[in-house]
């Protein structure tokens, strides 16, 4: 491997490659994730909960405590844990192989360290036969160059989503990254209300399911691997699933409906390796949205608008 491999725009991401590291930085995510969820006020389908793409990795944003607040970084860059609070505190955890016991045990006793006390759920969501995070001494793989590709391939994703999110004045999520199920993603939202989710997630009340897609959605993202897929692929589904959804004709060619998810696939390396990744993953998203909306009988008219451009306003009806 060459040190340019990892700066590549769209840098190659196999999954066998960084199988382990994927597996600890999951587990790692969740902790984070946890922290930010044990001290923010529930906002409905747990869009309190996620970490968000930056310029140097995913942080969780600010989080209350007190009068102040505080925020949790990956730096895949400087590949460190970063800790900043509103009253000037910052400390640093190396990003390096270790496990997620020893990691659980020095994130929490940093922010004890900075004034800041919390007790999360020692057990990890949506991991089907999982460790509690406490006595994990499993999982302790990170490989620094593979950390870094999966962070840049967030970025081109997050990018392409944020363009997609434009085009559409309904009720839309924000780029989330879920670390429950380690996947950026970005939603659609009808409008109307969906049935009750059946639940049945490994490690996750049921109720939070049920809050999640308590309306009908249009969901797209990208996940890098793992879960019954070997490979990074993108992927986009409808709950509920409209009758006719999953035998539609979406793009690119490479696209397919897998029986197994519920759910479009688009591999990442077609993505990758095309001449236009962003127009290649911008036809995918909007013609599986398409799809759910057309097969779902959605108001477009109402809930649909031309792509945003930088400095141009919306204009009005």
């Amino acid at each position: 491997m060459t040190a340019n491999s990892t700066h590549e725009a769209w840098p190659d991401l196999p999954y066998s490659a960084w199988k382990d590291t994927r597996d600890t930085l999951h587990l790692w995510t969740q902790i984070v994730g946890k922290i930010r969820l044990a001290l923010t006020p529930w906002l409905n389908h747990s869009w309190h909960v996620p970490l968000y793409v930056t310029a140097r990795g995913l942080t969780t944003s600010p989080i209350p405590y007190g009068e102040g607040s505080f925020e949790i970084e990956f730096d895949f860059n400087q590949h460190l844990l970063e800790i900043t609070t509103s009253g000037g505190d910052h400390k640093q955890i190396a990003l390096q192989p270790r496990t997620v016991a020893e990691f659980y045990e020095i994130a929490l006793a940093a922010l004890r360290e900075a004034g800041i006390r919390v007790e999360i759920n020692d057990f990890p969501s949506e991991i089907p036969g999982a460790i509690p995070f406490s006595t994990d001494r499993t999982h302790a793989a990170y490989d620094a160059e593979y950390a870094e590709r999966f962070w840049r391939v967030l970025i081109q994703a997050d990018r392409v989503f944020k363009q997609f999110r434009t085009g559409f004045i309904g009720k839309s999520s924000p780029v989330h990254f879920f670390w429950g199920s380690f996947d950026l993603a970005v939603t659609r939202f009808s409008g109307r209300r969906a049935p009750p989710h059946p639940g049945g997630v490994p490690g996750l009340p049921d109720t939070v399911m049920r809050d999640a897609y308590s309306h009908e959605v249009s969901s797209a993202g990208f996940w890098p691997g793992g879960g019954g897929v070997d490979y990074a692929a993108f992927y986009s589904y409808a709950y509920p699933e409209p009758n006719g959804f999953r035998t539609s004709v979406v793009e690119p060619a490479e696209a397919f409906f897998s029986e197994a998810l519920g759910e479009f696939l688009l591999p990442y390396d077609v993505v990758r390796t095309a001449s236009d990744p962003d127009a290649m993953l911008l036809a995918f998203l909007q013609s599986t949205y398409e799809a759910a909306a057309r097969d779902g009988k959605w108001d477009r008219a109402a809930l649909e608008c031309a792509p945003g451009i930088p400095g141009v306003p919306k204009p009005t009806r």
